[in-house]
């Protein structure tokens, strides 16, 4: 599976150059103390991880076992989610595009005692996203759009059933003014406060998972609470905690996060479209 993944390396990133200038850029604005050596190793660490997820991926969808994903997939200490399961509570699970987060949508509900529910943006193509959904959703987990997420949250409280609600949270928001706005690596950044407003809203524990990869295709899930008690904290304080937390995560391994993606693309003002040019977003 990873001669393919080394074969893909070269083909992307030495022919295509696939967001190879989206890559450079991040990397330098985040990091603007390193030397073009480091920016350039770390870049190529980064596409070498990107190839494995996409064939990981592609694994993940067609082939991946039960078997397979508890081997390739460890979460550490899940006994801290059994914890408010037997208390019949429900759980908001943060975290970010970091290591492999596939697997994670796979193997949600198969691993826990809580009933799994990913929330993702929606593909365009809708029989391909219909055909990916239920190949990811085929061990138990539930993906949910973005867009229905609150009916189907609603839904399992009011039947009091415990679930584990699965948010990436460092996706770029599409609103500035709906967003939480705070520093993180060094620059101004927009982050969605969907993960706190539920947390709020129906008093859940807040947990962050780490997605640690030990070895080329094995990772280890590692859980830390956030806030217990959602209601007895000042607002986005939770969402604060996360940032936090991810960025030291980013800042341990860098390579392992998903800087092809145009995460700065929003300002306080607007949109800042392919072109350069800003689209301001009114109030």
């Amino acid at each position: 599976m990873y001669l393919l993944s080394d074969i893909l390396y070269l083909v992307v990133y030495y022919l295509v150059g696939y967001r190879r200038k989206v890559v450079r850029d991040n990397l330098a604005a985040c990091f603007p103390d390193w030397d073009r050596r480091q920016q350039r190793i770390t870049e190529r660490r980064y596409y070498r991880h990107l190839c494995d997820l996409l064939i990981e991926g592609v694994y993940n969808v067609f082939f991946a076992t039960p078997p397979f994903l508890k081997r390739h997939y460890r979460m550490v200490n899940r006994q801290l989610l059994d914890r408010y399961y037997e208390q019949g509570r429900s759980v908001v699970l943060m975290s970010a595009h970091y290591g492999n987060w596939e697997y994670m949508v796979s193997s949600l509900n198969m691993q826990m005692l809580h009933h799994g529910i990913g929330v993702g943006k929606p593909l365009d193509d809708k029989m391909v996203a219909g055909y990916i959904t239920r190949r990811r959703t085929r061990y138990g987990t539930q993906v949910v759009d973005q867009t229905d997420v609150r009916q189907h949250v609603a839904f399992f409280d009011l039947y009091r059933v415990p679930c584990a609600l699965m948010m990436l949270s460092d996706q770029s928001p599409s609103n500035p003014h709906r967003s939480y706005w705070t520093s993180f690596l060094g620059r101004d950044t927009a982050f969605l406060y969907g993960a706190e407003y539920f947390a709020r809203k129906y008093d859940y524990p807040v947990l962050y998972y780490t997605v640690d990869r030990v070895r080329r295709g094995y990772y280890e899930v590692t859980f830390s609470p956030l806030c217990e008690t959602p209601l007895e904290v000042p607002q986005y304080s939770i969402t604060e905690q996360y940032v936090r937390r991810l960025e030291q995560d980013i800042l341990r391994k860098p390579e392992c996060w998903l800087w092809s993606h145009r995460r700065w693309k929003l300002t306080r003002e607007g949109r800042i479209q392919k072109d350069g040019t800003l689209k301001i977003i009114p109030k």
